[in-house]
């Protein structure tokens, strides 16, 4: 992958991915790699409804972690 997408939906899917497949150990050096903020893509994706969990390496859903069950 040569740049991330624009896209939000594919974006976090890709950012999941590379981070899942330990690709990048953190978020940090993904953003890094590809030459941008960590500060950048949370808040982008926030605004898209998604929100980054540091315990799982991850965006997920705004509001996973509140959700009962």
């Amino acid at each position: 992958m040569d740049y991330l997408p624009k896209d939000p939906a594919i974006l976090v899917s890709s950012v999941n991915m590379l981070l899942r497949d330990e690709e990048f150990d953190t978020l940090e050096s993904l953003c890094y790699n590809f030459g941008t903020e960590p500060v950048h893509i949370k808040d982008y994706l926030y605004g898209h409804g998604f929100v980054y969990s540091e315990e799982q390496r991850q965006f997920r859903p705004i509001g996973y972690d509140t959700a009962t069950r």
